[in-house]
């Protein structure tokens, strides 16, 4: 079995390991069998490299360039200037962004995994040791990650402000990396405490994006906890800011290297250094629990057959005029809630889609007060919803795609001489299921905000969307529903997403141009209706000779 550098290194903590109570020897063929076994997954970043001349590469490791990439982009916040406590929290805050991100797509599966149990605990081998090989087991690719990321700009900043920079910034940096794994593990471990079963898998896809979410909606509080006042930048203080923690990282580097009196400054860097610390306690404690609760995500409720109300019957018959078309809007729309792996490639993306518009929404609002408030709900930035269909043609891509791909031969036993009704019902049940719950929950905010005057535009944007994801359905190659393995699975469209995602501009732009004659907006909603009813009795004649 290869060893390792990662391995090699580790060697020289081997007393420290021992103290602590831990098998060493064993841990290390622990993780050297899991770093071989991680030679076959293939990071979120870098899955559109997934090919058989590759399946003995690190991918892991042949992805670090682009993080390197994203740290040299840091490098200009690291040495523009002394304000440390600002330029500092920005680029933690971004450093944070990235490894949280990359906690929850790569490392959940790892942070989850439940093989150790069913393996290992049968063996002769200490409990304490098997947990201290899963946790190094995530902080050697955490660390690779992070000097990737964090590395450019703390030589930069060696260069720029000294050695006492390098060494709180090196230190600051370990410390985020505690805290962003206890703070998923204890995330994971509230969750775990209450749900069980299949409830528990799907729970965790939404967890994910709900972390997401939270980490662009902090980094937008992270950028407003600072103001200009005459042409230099200040941290006013507000009780909120104990909870962005970049803050707490960025006021170390000013008390370390600018020094400082404010006790609210000395508030939150001692947050900063002690949180990290009590959070890594909570979860050793914690852990014995943690893992058996990860039973539970073996388990498989096989849970009672619904009966289908009379409504949800009515509402397929209402947008399915055929029988044929409702029996594949039916099968997709339970594909779209049931598929596991579908949804955990999506549904990230899905969560963007609403936080998105919400950034947006940020930055037409100078402060949060009240006048900045009525400022924002006269104008027409509730245009910003068309970032919405930004994730369509990604979405409409993987639709190809499932775990289950190998019972797609149940297509050629269908009387069909058109495929229209497979494709009609699937981007039906993709709107209806997908599009309409991230529409609806935009509406839901953007109303009280701008009052009733958008509804008009909103039916506009709703027609646009459903344009749109015709248009997307029509130029991306043509294949079955679920029919693909996720193995296949290639992000090689970027050229045609990214030309896509254009055409939502166009969209929008249109939507802008039609607001600026009389009338004008209801006159283009017609014509839009007009065009998506004969898109939609033209697009989807498609014969089996034409799918790929």
């Amino acid at each position: 079995m290869q060893d390792f550098p990662s391995l090699k290194l580790l060697d020289r903590f081997e007393k420290g390991f021992t103290r602590f109570g831990i098998d060493y020897r064993t841990m290390r063929k622990i993780l050297q069998a899991k770093l071989v076994m991680d030679r076959r997954r293939v990071p979120t970043i870098f899955s559109q490299n997934n090919k058989k001349e590759k399946k003995d590469k690190n991918h892991y490791l042949l992805s670090l360039w682009i993080y390197v990439l994203f740290g040299f982009f840091l490098i200009p916040f690291t040495i523009m200037g002394e304000n440390y406590v600002f330029q500092m929290s920005l680029v933690f805050g971004l450093i944070t962004f990235f490894l949280m991100t990359s906690m929850i797509s790569d490392f959940s599966s790892v942070l989850l995994d439940i093989r150790d149990r069913n393996i290992l605990y049968p063996k002769p081998i200490d409990r304490k040791t098997i947990s201290a090989a899963k946790l190094t087991h995530i902080l050697i690719y955490l660390s690779l990650m992070t000097i990737a990321l964090a590395g450019p700009s703390v030589v930069a900043g060696l260069f720029k402000h000294g050695i006492v920079f390098f060494l709180i910034a090196l230190f600051n940096v370990i410390l985020i990396d505690l805290l962003i794994i206890a703070l998923t593990a204890l995330i994971y471990f509230i969750i775990l405490q209450f749900f069980d079963g299949e409830k528990l898998k799907d729970l965790i896809n939404y967890v994910q994006i709900g972390l997401s979410f939270s980490i662009m909606i902090g980094y937008q509080l992270l950028i407003r906890s600072f103001e200009i006042v005459d042409l230099s930048i200040s941290l006013e203080p507000a009780w909120w800011h104990v909870f962005i923690f970049p803050i707490w990282y960025g006021v170390i580097m000013e008390l370390g290297l600018n020094g400082g009196s404010q006790p609210f400054y000395f508030l939150l860097a001692g947050l900063g250094i002690l949180v990290p610390f009590v959070s890594i306690w909570i979860y050793a404690k914690l852990t014995p629990t943690f893992e058996r609760n990860l039973q539970k995500l073996s388990q498989h409720n096989k849970g009672r057959m619904k009966k289908q109300l009379k409504l949800a019957e009515a509402f397929r018959k209402l947008i399915c005029p055929t029988k044929e078309e409702r029996v594949f809007y039916h099968f997709s729309s339970l594909m779209l809630k049931n598929e596991r792996e579908f949804k955990l490639k999506v549904y990230p993306s899905l969560g963007f889609s609403i936080v998105i518009p919400f950034i947006f929404l940020f930055t037409f609002m100078d402060d949060f007060s009240w006048e900045s408030f009525n400022l924002l709900r006269e104008g027409k930035s509730y245009l910003n919803i068309y970032f919405s269909l930004l994730m369509m043609p990604t979405v409409l891509i993987t639709l190809k795609y499932s775990g289950a791909h190998k019972g797609a031969w149940i297509y050629k036993l269908t009387p069909l001489k058109n495929l229209k009704p497979v494709f009609s019902g699937t981007i039906k049940a993709f709107i209806v299921n997908l599009y309409v719950p991230i529409f609806f929950i935009l509406c839901i905010v953007y109303i009280p905000i701008y009052g009733v005057r958008i509804i008009p535009d909103l039916i506009l944007v709703f027609v646009s969307a459903v344009i749109y994801a015709v248009i997307c359905f029509a130029i991306l190659e043509k294949s079955l529903p679920f029919s693909r393995s996720f193995e296949t699975y290639s992000s090689g469209n970027g050229v045609i997403i990214f030309m896509l995602m254009l055409v939502a501009g166009v969209f929008a732009g249109l939507h802008i141009i039609s607001m600026l004659f009389p009338y004008g907006l209801y006159i283009y909603l017609v014509l839009a209706v007009l065009i998506l009813t004969l898109l939609w009795r033209k697009v989807f004649n498609v014969s089996w000779e034409k799918v790929e």
